[in-house]
């Protein structure tokens, strides 16, 4: 029995769904079915608008999940993620030491993950599609492919088919296969700086000459870019690592007349566009060409799961001729179990829901993060890149602040923390608060506890 007050100021679909989601929280099981709309209507004397909202809210966030012509029910996909748990702090093993708090910038929450969806439709692909005696497509499972093609034309409006699409290990192996197949043709690597250390050494590692190029609020400066004469640029136009910097579209569109003009070819690293938590991220860049000069890196970690190892390049023609030609193409760098679980794990939607969900609960993290810091931080320190990915990057008003003896301290107190400079080089610094390894309700006990480590090493002169 809920209790709704028509003289709250809170609007009464809120309260519904407050009220709903308390319940599916602490009564209801997985697969159990609510009330119909029009049951909680006739019962609530409320308007069938007022608990379409509530149901659609909840929808929205993966309470639960639609049936057609049979209604609504908990949905199995997030169900034990919802179940507020009393556990230790957060232990994260890293090295030789064992951490309370991790803030690394680049970690989702255990519990994040679809565990249980995605064994059923592990055990279920394994027992009726998998050939465990031939090999798989060298680029990947057709299916994938042919779903990532799909989630990218609609979502980030890649310009792309199945045939484009190579499915890869992550970012290091596509990195290294781009490196492999460009050599005949180019020898000099552009990147942004500060940027990925990862992009840069892979390359060097294959002989080509290295261009730093430096960056502004608009992302890679285009003069040096041109002055350089680089022949490939890596780049990460929508979410510039490290400094959340977003290229407008008039400087996409001229990077690509240059790159184009120099038979060249750009690297658009779109790492977390997913997580996007204040605007619709811009479109790809890879969107914008017309003249195939664009490779297209894309990933799973971010919004999935780093471990499962998956990740996909959508490449021009011209270098997916390279590829077939290349040893590469001979054998699948994925396992084909995992390849058919993702794949039917995006053909159901369940893709598209997980996207949504984690979205949503990702926001709430970024909030309690950002909360957390202006509320024990205060003044002594700054927000330098917020909004999107997993991580919130804050500097200290102290012109005279010592990051080595932050490093030292928060190891002592047992907290993990990730300098800007230590990945990226440059002259950019800053602290990667990550939220993404938290649960929601411990983000404020480890920023409070990071305080006394960062006013310790504020308040030195």
């Amino acid at each position: 029995m809920y209790i709704i007050n028509p003289k709250s100021k809170i609007p009464l679909h809120k309260q519904l769904y407050n009220l709903l989601k308390e319940d599916i929280i602490n009564n209801y099981a997985v697969d159990e079915k609510l009330p119909s709309i029009r049951k909680i209507a006739s019962q609530y004397n409320l308007s069938k608008n007022t608990v379409e909202s509530a149901y659609a809210q909840l929808y929205a966030e993966g309470y639960i999940e639609s049936r057609p012509k049979s209604g609504f029910y908990v949905s199995e996909l997030y169900f034990d993620t919802f179940k507020e748990q009393k556990r230790a702090p957060l232990n994260e093993e890293q090295g030789t030491h064992t951490y309370r708090y991790n803030f690394f910038p680049a970690q989702l929450h255990r519990e994040d993950f679809p565990l249980k969806l995605w064994k059923r439709i592990y055990n279920r692909v394994i027992d009726k599609e998998v050939d465990f005696g031939s090999y798989g497509e060298g680029e990947g499972l057709l299916e994938l492919r042919k779903q990532i093609a799909h989630y990218l034309q609609n979502s980030r409006g890649v310009r792309c088919q199945a045939k484009n699409i190579i499915i890869t290990h992550g970012f290091i192996d596509s990195m290294e296969l781009l490196a492999k197949l460009s050599k005949e043709r180019y020898n000099t690597f552009a990147q942004e700086i500060p940027g990925y250390h990862i992009a840069h050494k892979i390359f060097n590692s294959f002989g080509y000459k290295i261009e730093g190029i430096e960056v502004n609020k608009d992302g890679i400066v285009l003069e040096q870019l041109q002055k350089s004469q680089a022949q490939v640029v890596y780049i990460t136009p929508t979410h510039q690592y490290p400094t959340g910097a977003t290229m407008p579209i008039a400087n996409r569109q001229k990077l690509i007349a240059h790159i184009d003009s120099m038979g060249g070819l750009i690297i658009e690293d779109d790492y977390d566009s997913e997580l996007s938590y204040y605007n619709r991220p811009i479109p790809s860049l890879q969107g914008l060409d017309e003249h195939e000069c664009v490779a297209y890196l894309g990933t799973f970690a971010k919004a999935l799961s780093p471990a499962i190892r998956v990740g996909y390049m959508v490449v021009p023609s011209w270098l997916m001729k390279e590829y077939k030609k290349s040893y590469d193409s001979h054998f699948p760098s994925v396992s084909l179990m995992t390849q058919l679980t993702l794949a039917t794990f995006m053909k159901e939607g369940h893709w598209e829901r997980h996207i949504r969900r984690i979205r949503i609960l990702n926001k709430k993290k970024h909030q309690a993060m950002k909360d957390a810091l202006l509320k024990y931080l205060g003044n002594s320190a700054t927000i330098v890149a917020e909004g999107a990915g997993l991580a919130i990057l804050i500097a200290p008003t102290n012109p005279h602040f010592n990051w080595e003896k932050l490093k030292i301290l928060s190891q002592e107190k047992g907290i993990a923390i990730y300098l800007a400079k230590e990945r990226s080089g440059g002259d950019f610094e800053a602290v990667r608060m990550g939220f993404g390894g938290f649960q929601l309700n411990e983000i404020d006990k480890a920023v409070e506890a990071f305080e006394e480590v960062w006013k310790s090493v504020n308040e030195q002169r």
